[in-house]
């Protein structure tokens, strides 16, 4: 029986040392599967930065245009709320935002304060809130608006050298309704007295000119009758201290060397057309200015929208 137990037991000493030999192939085959399947799997599920954009810090420069831009669309935004504020209350003084006065608003100058500051606090505010919060929609609006109001004052004053030669009678035009409400638009009769008393003139082509007004027409039943505006006369002061309103009261009554020592016998229309020109080169560098003013607020909305652009991180 010694013998043939031990036969056995042999057998089962050489397999169990066959085994221990034996190499892992199942458990290197699986690591081996599982390194290629990470080798297989898409970049952007190996590195999460490549397919989780994230914003660079901006640096010291960055921030400086930023807080600049903030700074810049501010100013401009108090300028035009104040803009707005007193085109808003011109209208409210005058009530014209009344139900009665409804039909006059379109011509009123007053309307001009209120739109130019209601569109410049608009793109402003818009400026601000982009570049404080870093919102590439709001600075893109900025941009658009600004680029907008740059490309259509170019095209007006493209417009005003091809058309100039029409401009004095645009011009005449403007004055004639100025001259014609002149006592109904307490506006207008401020910015007429403005102009005959700084160019020392009087009427459109000449003081005759305010016949055609029915409060000054000889034929108008007021104190006022065959008279002129105050702003007319040679010295519109009583005693060099008080405004004498009665100075040029009758004086269309007058022959016109007798009028010509109580009132300024020459339009405005030549005077004001040589002014414009004396004052051409300060248009010109007034509107270039404006240019430059708005397009560094382009640049600086630029590149705050260029440093809050999310660009991804690669190895």
């Amino acid at each position: 029986w010694g013998s043939a137990g031990a036969a056995p037991l042999a057998r089962l000493s050489t397999q169990a040392s066959r085994l221990v030999e034996l190499p892992y192939s199942s458990s290197s085959s699986d690591d081996d599967s599982s390194l290629a399947g990470d080798t297989d799997l898409p970049a952007a599920e190996q590195d999460p930065a490549v397919w989780c954009p994230v914003t660079p810090k901006p640096g010291m420069f960055s921030q400086c245009v930023r807080y600049l831009a903030f700074l810049w669309n501010l100013l401009f935004l108090l300028l035009g709320l104040l803009a707005l504020a007193v085109g808003v209350w011109g209208l409210l003084a005058k009530g014209s935002l009344g139900g009665e006065r409804l039909a006059p608003l379109g011509s009123d100058p007053m309307l001009l304060f209120v739109l130019a500051g209601l569109g410049a606090s608009t793109v402003s505010l818009a400026g601000c809130l982009g570049a404080l919060r870093s919102s590439p929609c709001l600075l893109r609006f900025f941009v658009g608006a600004v680029l907008a109001f740059v490309g259509l004052e170019v095209l007006g004053g493209l417009l005003l050298l091809a058309a100039r030669r029409r401009l004095r009678d645009a011009l005449r035009d403007a004055l004639l309704l100025c001259l014609l409400r002149y006592q109904e638009e307490p506006d207008l009769r401020f910015l007429v007295d403005e102009v005959q008393r700084s160019l020392r003139c009087c009427g459109l082509g000449s003081y005759r000119d305010w016949e055609t007004n029915p409060y000054f027409n000889c034929s108008a039943p007021g104190a006022q009758a065959c008279s002129v505006p105050a702003s007319c006369c040679l010295d519109p002061w009583q005693n060099g201290t008080v405004a004498n309103a009665q100075c040029a009261f009758g004086a269309l009554r007058l022959g016109d060397a007798a009028a010509g020592t109580v009132v300024h016998l020459g339009g405005c229309v030549a005077q004001l057309s040589a002014w414009l020109r004396g004052q051409a080169g300060g248009i010109v560098a007034g509107a270039a200015v404006l240019v430059l003013v708005e397009a560094a607020g382009v640049l600086m909305a630029l590149k705050v929208l260029g440093d809050i652009a999310p660009v991804g991180v690669q190895d």
